[in-house]
């Protein structure tokens, strides 16, 4: 056991002051007291020099510290050493095995995982579910991922900063196989890029759609057969099924609805881009309000606004279906006397929205996310009753991503709501006339 440092400094001091006294004693008894001392000095500071030697020689040499014997200042300095040289040992080891474990969970992941440099983004380290999902090899080690992966959209998506995940990129060694990258922060030097095959994903995403387009399809026919049939039944005429017949009617019309409303979006799903041409928003407009009052029957105060002056780039007849959505919703949720409005604006950014407002009963905060979601609904029965298909949203949404728009979706319980279809600058073109107002 070794004693506290002031104990060290004591037992030090003690048998210092002990040999030069017996030096001194001894140089007295040969006749030079003086010397004796002087003598005693330079010997113990002699040692102190050749054990400080030996210690920095020790420190030099990066090897193991031996456990000190002794009790002076110098052992007790050597003591300090061992023991933080022994903690840091044991702190390495831990964080041996705690980067053992992570590289060998690392390379356990079914998804391919990339350790690139933050500012070259420079390819540290790769798991073995990387190497076979991009076709890395040792050599690669310090390449710049740039340089590997010469995809267009690659280079694109790391421009635009990366912020959201690259999905659908054919895999380099493989073009069958499809795959997902998402790169994220990992230290102040380092960032993690996720590489993950979605082609199983793609092809149940695939068999959806094209099961959702088949049956819809088939039922489009035998639909349209027996709402035919059921327009042709006065109910006047049968006044004791008057009642079942209407409601024949109404559902059929409900079932009809709903299956164009898949069908187009299974048509959206399947477009990868739009055939873009100038769409001349003044007869669109014009269009919508014609729908909007037609849909409300004189119940509703409808206002246009076109203050933007501007036509889009796209494709005329998805607009129309998108616009019309948003139309159709808040004059199915608007009360009777309550106030629409249409207002066509430009943006500060040089691109342009189209909203619609409406004064009805708004619409929770925390069902504002789940709006686009095919077949959501806020309230099932009060939906149900108004004649919604619970695809309307999901359209405008899917034609807004066609459109490099995006939809915007604010309300306030006992105010109204507001759905804005907003596009870039580069959706936007000068228009030829004056604007619509009303």
């Amino acid at each position: 056991m070794i004693r506290a440092p002031s104990h060290a400094w004591w037992h030090t001091l003690s048998r210092l002051a002990a040999w030069l006294a017996v030096c001194t004693l001894a140089g007295a008894a040969l006749g030079s007291a003086p010397g004796g001392l002087t003598f005693g000095l330079a010997a113990a500071l002699g040692r102190q020099y050749l054990r400080l030697h030996r210690l920095l020689a020790d420190l030099g040499g990066r090897r193991r510290l031996p456990a000190p014997d002794g009790w002076d200042l110098l052992a007790e300095i050597r003591m300090q050493l061992y023991r933080r040289q022994r903690e840091a040992r044991r702190r390495r080891q831990r964080l041996q095995a705690l980067l053992t474990a992570f590289r060998t969970a690392a390379e356990a992941m079914p998804d391919g995982i990339l350790v690139l440099s933050r500012r070259e983004l420079q390819i540290e380290w790769f798991n073995r579910a990387a190497a076979g999902l991009l076709g890395l090899q040792k050599r690669d080690i310090g390449t710049r991922f740039r340089n590997l992966l010469r995809a267009p959209r690659v280079a694109d998506w790391l421009a635009a900063g990366a912020a959201e995940p690259l999905f659908d990129l054919p895999a380099p060694n493989d073009p069958a196989r499809r795959l997902q990258l998402r790169l994220i922060d990992y230290t102040a030097q380092q960032q993690l890029l996720i590489v993950r095959d979605i082609s199983k994903l793609l092809q149940l995403e695939q068999v959806r759609r094209d099961f959702v387009a088949n049956v819809s399809h088939e039922l489009r026919t035998p639909l349209t057969v027996i709402h035919g049939y059921l327009d042709m039944i006065d109910p006047s005429e049968h006044q004791e099924l008057a009642p079942l017949i209407v409601e024949m009617q109404r559902q059929s019309g409900r079932m009809t609805q709903l299956v164009e409303d898949l069908l187009t979006l299974s048509r959206l799903d399947a477009a990868d881009h739009l055939e873009l041409e100038p769409v001349p928003m003044a007869p669109l407009l014009a269009s919508l309000l014609a729908e909007a009052n037609a849909l409300s029957g004189g119940r509703h105060r409808i206002a246009l606004v076109d203050s933007a002056a501007v036509d889009l780039l796209g494709s005329a007849r998805e607009l129309h279906s998108a616009f019309s959505n948003l139309v159709a919703n808040a004059v199915r949720y608007t009360p009777a006397d309550g106030e629409i409005r249409i207002e066509f604006a430009a943006n500060d950014d040089g691109g342009a929205r189209l909203a619609v407002v409406d004064s009805g009963p708004g619409i929770p905060a925390q069902h504002l996310p789940r709006l686009t979601e095919r077949f959501y609904r806020v309230s099932a029965s009060r939906a149900r009753d108004r004649g919604g298909t619970g695809l309307g949203l999901a359209i405008v949404k899917h034609v807004m991503q066609l459109h490099h728009g995006r939809l915007e979706i604010a309300s306030e319980i006992g105010v109204g709501s507001r759905f804005a279809c907003v596009f870039d600058r580069d959706q936007v073109l000068p228009r030829a006339g004056e604007p619509v107002r009303s």
